[in-house]
């Protein structure tokens, strides 16, 4: 026996000088099932690939509603050229939506009477550490607006503008046809005072016809600029409520964070009863539901973060790098050794709980992190061994802790729960059988 535990040994160290040490450290599971952004019916999307002062920001438009009312204005810290915006593609976003949502996976428990040395933990691999014509290119004006660029993109016409006050801004805006919400030149006040420009968008619609889309693309902009930061209030114009923003985060570093909020991680790495792989989206609605409303509301939630060169379980394969360039990945070399680290983010807003703009920060902090919820199937063949009864009774005991963890995660009743959990039967095995097996194994 020892000469063979010390081949097994010998044959596991082999394989691990075979593979990378991120694979080595990851753990084992099938992906079931992800959490992605068609959970939240007023999701907004967005990337940001940066390095140092370059930019690209990707904004995904879920617009609903005629494309001739179409309005898009974005605070852009510098002048941006028609060279500078590109449209982009919606597949992109979709593929980092589905690799980096949170996911669900499961294992299956082996049989307690047939116990191997692996499955005794001995050897078990650790866990993974826990984003036209009607314009008129006149010059500055009574308003004090300036229209310094005038361009078309795709289906897009754009115009970007410099301002003196917010009044005379919303009042160009309302002049040159823009639909934009009431109340906006108080929203637009603070950007003004920071010298940022507008870059302001409407749909062409010959344009947009012949493109042959049955919904608007991507904008996508590149620029310089040592400002790290994302406009999230004039969104809040269009709703009184909350939203909820989901931003893609690409980085030659590590991760990046939140500097003026509270960020924390989402709760992951929880064993849930196995009916939750049937409402896993319901599960995760009311979990994040639940973490937003115990933090007072006023925090962002990363669900991700990870290298893209690697996946554990994978809900979809890693972006390739023709995919991360039209994500706006700009700094891989012909060898693409360059590393990308995504980094997502959560954030559910309102005027009343985000009152200032996002401010990020590029880290060298490379530590993988994603949310992970786990289903342990149980093995319910009736076994008679003493080890058998023992498994028993502790799988029910693993059955009545996940209602509980479920109970605490959601707020569901836990009456309830329990309803819905298959337990296993500890009794179902005739007194015989259990002390033969008593007596076989001593």
């Amino acid at each position: 026996m020892k000469s063979l535990r010390l081949l097994i040994l010998v044959f596991l160290s082999f394989l691990l000088l075979l593979f990378p040490i991120n694979n080595a450290l990851a753990f084992c599971g099938f992906y079931v099932a992800k959490a992605d952004a068609k959970l939240y019916n007023q999701a907004s999307q967005v990337i940001i690939a940066k390095d140092g002062n370059r930019t690209v920001l990707t904004m995904a438009n879920d617009y609903q509603g005629a494309v001739k009312d179409f309005a898009m204005v974005v605070p852009v810290p510098v002048i941006l050229k028609e060279e500078q915006v590109h449209i982009g593609e919606p597949q992109i976003i979709q593929r980092l939506d589905e690799f980096s949502a949170p996911r669900l996976v499961e294992y299956f428990d082996s049989d307690p009477c047939n116990r191997n040395y692996f499955e005794d933990g001995a050897l078990r691999m650790p866990s993974a550490p826990s984003a036209s014509s009607e314009m008129k290119t006149g010059r500055r004006n009574a308003l004090g607006v300036t229209v310094e660029e005038e361009f078309t993109v795709g289906e897009y016409d754009i115009v970007i503008l410099s301002a003196k006050e917010s009044n005379g801004l919303e009042i160009w805006l309302r002049n040159n046809g823009y639909k934009i919400p009431n109340g906006a030149s108080q929203l637009l006040r603070p950007y003004i005072q920071q010298n940022l420009k507008f870059f302001v968008a409407k749909v062409n619609l010959t344009e947009y016809e012949n493109t042959g889309f049955k919904s608007l693309r991507p904008l996508m902009m590149a620029y310089e600029s040592p400002k790290f930061m994302l406009p999230i209030r004039l969104g809040m114009l269009n709703s009184s409520g909350e939203q909820d923003l989901i931003i893609y985060l690409l980085s030659p570093k590590g991760q990046v964070e939140l500097t003026n909020y509270r960020t924390e991680k989402v709760p992951s790495d929880v064993d849930i009863p196995e009916f939750i792989q049937g409402e896993f989206a319901p599960f995760y609605q009311a979990m994040f539901k639940t973490a937003y409303d115990k933090n007072g509301k006023k925090i962002a939630f990363v669900e991700y973060a990870w290298n893209m060169a690697s996946c554990d379980p994978c809900s979809a394969q890693p972006l390739n790098p023709d995919e991360l360039r039209k994500a706006g990945v700009f700094w891989l070399d012909s060898n693409f050794s360059n590393q990308v680290f995504i980094t997502r983010l959560h954030v559910r807003y309102s005027r009343s709980t985000f009152p200032e703009d996002l401010q990020f920060q590029e880290t060298a902090n490379n530590q993988f992190f994603q949310g992970r919820y786990v289903i342990r199937h149980p093995f319910r063949e009736k076994k008679d061994c003493q080890a058998a009864q023992t498994y028993y009774q502790s799988v029910k005991e693993r059955q009545e802790t996940e209602a509980k963890t479920l109970s605490q995660l959601t707020g569901w009743n836990l009456t309830e729960i329990r309803k819905k959990i298959n337990f296993i039967d500890v009794e179902n095995v005739p007194w015989w059988r259990k002390l033969w097996g008593f007596l076989n194994h001593n």
